[in-house]
């Protein structure tokens, strides 16, 4: 009987001899979130569930070129990336706190900005576009009965759940960025998305058998 990671990876395997975009593929990429979402690191964090679908978005773009088993196990590698994405969203929130009290604090004493810089972030992206991140892009911009365009932060109707998710969706746009561009605090942002947007994105990814 072969154990949970001997499984993953060998479908991993199989999926990454499919081509991108192939049902074969899509189908064991399925079957791998299904079996190692259980076994996942949990936190009750408000951002928890937004990291854990970077994780799942970055885990279909990226499996076939940036997961190696010589380095360590499924779980150990989606693992990582989930705790560094959370490390991420707890970095954003730390320095916008940091910078309501002391608004000199992401300087250094030359007056240079200091930016974390995290693994994941050199590791190749794969150049194909797997069918998850095709489905939800394309789900996002039809938005057929407009529900995502009109569910948006008030007095700002123009700050909606089609846009964010949009932005979301990998290579996303970090929180500090999308606070700069639309004037609005990173917390205001990030709560509106954990309350709206990601239970909308998450009911279409149940639906379609993503997760």
């Amino acid at each position: 009987m072969q154990t949970l990671e001997e499984n993953l990876r060998r479908l991993v395997n199989e999926a990454c001899g499919y081509p991108a975009g192939s049902p074969q593929r899509q189908k064991r990429l399925t079957q791998i979130i299904r079996l190692a979402a259980g076994k996942l690191w949990k936190e009750s964090t408000p951002y928890y569930q937004d990291a854990l679908q970077q994780t799942w978005l970055y885990f279909c773009a990226n499996v076939c070129g940036a997961y190696d088993p010589a380095r360590g196990s499924v779980i150990t590698w989606l693992n990582a990336y989930l705790r560094w994405r959370l490390q991420d969203f707890y970095t954003q929130q730390r320095e916008e706190n940091a910078k309501k009290a002391l608004p000199s604090v992401n300087q250094s004493a030359s007056g240079d900005r200091i930016e974390t810089i995290y693994p994941e972030d050199k590791l190749p992206a794969s150049p194909d576009v797997p069918p998850i991140l095709e489905t939800v892009k394309s789900w996002a911009e039809e938005d057929i009965n407009g529900e995502l365009r009109n569910t948006y932060i008030k007095g700002h109707p123009h700050v909606n759940c089609q846009v964010l998710i949009l932005k979301r969706l990998p290579p996303e746009v970090g929180w500090k960025e999308l606070s700069v561009e639309y004037n609005l605090p990173v917390s205001t942002l990030s709560s509106f998305y954990q309350r709206q947007c990601l239970p909308r994105l998450r009911y279409f990814a149940e639906k379609e058998g993503y997760l």
